[in-house]
C-alpha cells in the first residue's frame, strides 16, 4: 500500500514557532541529458483543500495529474522557488553538488524566505537555515511532495523545449532518462550538446566515437 503524505512535520515545527516551513525536492538526478531542477514550496498549514488528497510523490502520478496539481500548488502556496543547474555543471562538479546547488537556488528565490527546511534525503551544509533531511520525504510530507511535483513539471516542460531544439532524441517522451529508445537514438545520432558526458552510457559512447575518428587512430 502506498504511503500518503501528511502535515505532521509542518505542524510540529509550527508549534515550535516556525512560520514558513519549506519542503525541498529535486527532479532529474538520474537522466542522461538535461538539467537537474529543484523546487522549494511553502504551504499554508493547516490546509484543507480538496486537491490535497491527490498529492503524492511526483513519480507516482500520471503527467496530466501532475500538471493539474502544479496549478493548484501555484494558486495556493505561500511561496515557491525553483532552481535549475545545467548539464555542464553536472559534468564538472558531479550530480550531488549540482543537486545541492539547485536546491540552494530554489531556497534563495522564496519570498517570504523560509525559516525551516524539510528536504528529501539531502542536507545542505552551506545553507544557514535550520533543516531536516527526511528519507522518502516526498511520500511522507506534503510540502516535500508538492516540491517534487513542481520540480518534475518544470523539468518536463524544459525537456519538451529541448526536444524542439534537438529533435530526433525523443526528449519530449523520455525526458532524458536512459530508456531503450533513448539509448538507440544515442547510438544512432551520438550525444547532443545537452547530454551529460560524465554519465556512463554517454561517456562510453563518446569514447567509442573518439576511438573511431581518424585523428584518434593516428595517435594510437
Amino acid at each position: 500500500m502506498l504511503k500518503t503524505p501528511s502535515f505532521a512535520e509542518e505542524r510540529d515545527l509550527q508549534e515550535r514557532g516556525y512560520r514558513f516551513v519549506a519542503g525541498i525536492d529535486e527532479a532529474g538526478r538520474g537522466p542522461l541529458a538535461g538539467p537537474v531542477v529543484a523546487a522549494a514550496v511553502i504551504l499554508p498549514c493547516p490546509l484543507a483543500a480538496p486537491w490535497l488528497s491527490q498529492v503524492r510523490d511526483s513519480k507516482q502520478l500520471l503527467p496530466a495529474r501532475r500538471e493539474s496539481l502544479f496549478q493548484y500548488i501555484q494558486e495556493t502556496a505561500i511561496a515557491i522557488g525553483v532552481g535549475t543547474v545545467p548539464h555542464d555543471v553536472i559534468d564538472h562538479r558531479g550530480i550531488v553538488h549540482a543537486t545541492r546547488l539547485a536546491m540552494q537556488q530554489a531556497i534563495e528565490r522564496l519570498s517570504p524566505p523560509a525559516d525551516y527546511l524539510l528536504i528529501d534525503y539531502l542536507r545542505l551544509p552551506g545553507v544557514p537555515i535550520p533543516q531536516k533531511a527526511i528519507t522518502n520525504g516526498d511520500t511522507l510530507c506534503f510540502s516535500i511532495a508538492c516540491a517534487s511535483i513542481v520540480a518534475k513539471v518544470t523539468r518536463d516542460r524544459l525537456m519538451r523545449e529541448t526536444d524542439s531544439i534537438y529533435p530526433g532524441y525523443g526528449f519530449a517522451q523520455h525526458k532524458g532518462y536512459g530508456t531503450r529508445k533513448h539509448l538507440a537514438c544515442l547510438r544512432r545520432l551520438g550525444p547532443s550538446p545537452v547530454h551529460r558526458r560524465s554519465f556512463r552510457p554517454v561517456k562510453e559512447l563518446s569514447y567509442r566515437q573518439y576511438r573511431r575518428t581518424p585523428s584518434a587512430e593516428a595517435t594510437v
